[in-house]
């Protein structure tokens, strides 16, 4: 007793150890992992539950792994194919939409909506307000607003075409106006070149040219000329 309590004892060299009397003690693995039996069931029972269990475990592992293999050769098999995983997706949701359609709880709402359907369409209320409905169409339709405003939008639209129909024919005559005239402007201007009354103009237009070169020509020559610097008067430089 006075050994453990000096085990115990923070002050003491010895704290954090076991003593030889704990260490002594044999510990069985087995038993301490196994647990209690549940009531009702005798050991045997237990055993075989336990062996079932395990062979039931190895066959899911089993199961996983093949899984494993047949969705790898699944996608190996698509890719050879081209098939993209937006395909799949898509094969997917037609797949579970066709699902839904052929359940009993799809084919169940679509009976009841359609017994709500024809409920209400045969009701009372319905066939009052349908017919008021129609009453009020009537009367719209037959006033004398509405026809006018029909009147006035068909005459609207027919303005609308003849202006449009009358720009398009101005603009058409006008191209054809603008490529006639070119045409004719082409073929104009070298008989215009030809004729006498041009050659004539030419003609004259060279006389004044030469003209005029040939006094500019001179009065060059005369400012240039050492005759012309002798007449020019002595300067008279005497004093006064």
């Amino acid at each position: 007793m006075e050994s453990a309590n000096q085990d115990i004892n923070l002050n003491s060299p010895n704290k954090g150890l076991l003593s030889d009397a704990m260490t002594d003690v044999p510990v069985d693995s087995a038993a301490a992992a196994r647990t209690s039996a549940p009531e009702g069931l005798t050991l045997a029972e237990e055993e075989e539950l336990r062996s079932e269990l395990a062979k039931v475990e190895e066959e899911i592992g089993t199961l996983r792994q093949v899984l494993a293999a047949k969705e790898r050769h699944c996608g190996e098999l698509k890719r050879k194919l081209g098939l993209t995983p937006l395909d799949g997706l898509k094969q997917n949701l037609s797949k579970s939409w066709h699902d839904v359609q052929v359940s009993n709880a799809y084919v169940k709402t679509s009976e009841k909506l359609g017994e709500w359907n024809d409920k209400v369409t045969q009701s009372d209320l319905y066939l009052s307000a349908s017919s008021t409905l129609e009453d009020w169409n009537e009367k719209l339709t037959q006033s004398e607003a509405y026809k006018k405003t029909q009147e006035t939008l068909s005459q609207a639209g027919q303005k609308t075409s003849a202006a449009l129909s009358n720009v398009g024919s101005v603009i058409s005559r006008k191209l054809g106006d603008m490529s006639s005239y070119s045409i004719r402007h082409s073929i104009s201007m070298p008989a215009m070149r030809n004729s006498a009354t041009f050659k004539s103009f030419e003609d004259r237009v060279g006389t004044i040219k030469s003209r005029v070169v040939g006094s500019r020509e001179n009065s060059t020559e005369g400012l240039h000329s050492p005759s012309g610097a002798g007449d020019k008067p002595p300067q008279d430089n005497a004093p006064f």
